[in-house]
């Protein structure tokens, strides 16, 4: 299944808010107008001074990716996490993700399918001896699919996509951080505008001076 992204919550107005807060620093209230918010954080960024991006947050609920996604996804330090639960939630029936590798290589494939249901048998299995579901986890694969909620300020969102939408990054990772990147450019241009995105090759940059 393809990982579904959700975007659950955002600052209101946004740039306003960025902007609200970075004239607070030189007291140029007075200079606030049409298009003043965007002029004033492109500038911002330029120079390089990001700190007022953090007054902004988004949240996003990230379906369908697998546990190898999240246990990268979470590594990003400065963002709040709520993750479905192994330990209560019965996976007897869990869906997987397939990495493109293994399904261009048929015989890759009919190995990972096999693993996949012995470790659904497995797990099946586990449960029906009364094993709870906090210790039969423990033969679940990476592959597994999860639901996560993430949230995080502007100025971390754009250290995440600079890092994970960049074509050395893993596929999975980059494809649903590249989701989110395409959202926050609509709703904030002006903060993530810098980012290029390649369509065809699935990757972002940002782009510098």
């Amino acid at each position: 299944m393809s990982a579904q992204v959700e975007l659950l919550a955002m600052t209101p107005d946004p740039e306003r808010v960025i902007e609200l807060a970075a004239r607070t620093s030189y007291k140029s209230f007075d200079k606030m107008g049409e298009g003043s918010a965007s002029a004033l954080i492109c500038k911002l960024i330029r120079s390089g001074h990001e700190s007022v991006l953090e007054h902004a947050y988004a949240t996003f609920r990230i379906r369908g990716g697998s546990r190898a996604f999240t246990h990268q996804l979470v590594r990003h330090r400065l963002a709040s996490y709520t993750q479905e639960s192994q330990r209560y939630v019965d996976e007897a029936g869990f869906e997987y993700v397939t990495p493109p590798s293994v399904r261009e290589n048929p015989e890759a494939l009919r190995i990972f399918r096999e693993a996949m249901e012995g470790a659904r048998e497995a797990y099946r299995k586990l449960r029906e001896f009364g094993i709870p579901k906090q210790d039969a986890r423990f033969v679940l694969p990476n592959a597994t699919t999860s639901e996560i909620v993430v949230s995080a300020n502007f100025r971390e969102w754009r250290h995440i996509f600079e890092l994970r939408c960049h074509p050395s990054a893993q596929w999975e990772i980059r494809e649903i951080c590249l989701q989110i990147l395409k959202v926050l450019k609509e709703k904030a241009p002006s903060v993530f505008g810098d980012f290029e995105i390649d369509e065809a090759r699935k990757v972002a940059w940002l782009e510098k001076g």
